[in-house]
């Protein structure tokens, strides 16, 4: 994905606490190269998402919207939706899937939608309303 978008992604040993960045000057996206294969994955999701929207800078709204996209980009609702009902901790689906746990919190709080016993996911204009949806187990 990043090289169809122009962007090259780089390891690099960032400052401690930061696990990536977005240099839209230099259209690369670089991570931390101490990072888990899960966290890089997710890293370079989210920095892709800065780079999608066309964020030029850090603020509180491009970061949620980012790691959003990073969620939708690496999470599949049927995926997600059969791990859940095996279990629904959110550490053993992250593991499973190969993301954070805090990228499952992400999904989990804007990417999905429970109502009386249904869990949707991916909204939809139009007949069906809904990409996927899911009984609960």
């Amino acid at each position: 994905m990043a090289a169809s978008m122009g962007i090259r992604v780089h390891a690099s040993h960032l400052e401690e606490g930061t696990m990536g960045l977005y240099s839209p000057d230099e259209a690369r996206i670089y991570f931390d190269i101490r990072l888990t294969p899960n966290e890089r994955r997710a890293t370079i999701a989210h920095e892709l998402g800065h780079a999608h929207y066309g964020h030029t800078c850090s603020a509180p709204a491009h970061e949620r919207q980012a790691e959003v996209f990073a969620a939708r980009l690496l999470i599949d609702p049927a995926g997600y939706a059969a791990l859940e009902r095996v279990n629904a901790d959110r550490h053993h689906i992250a593991d499973e899937l190969g993301v954070t746990a805090e990228l499952i919190a992400t999904f989990q709080a804007y990417c999905l939608t429970r109502v009386r016993g249904m869990t949707y996911a991916a909204p939809k204009m139009g007949f069906g309303q809904w990409a996927y949806r899911s009984a609960r187990a």
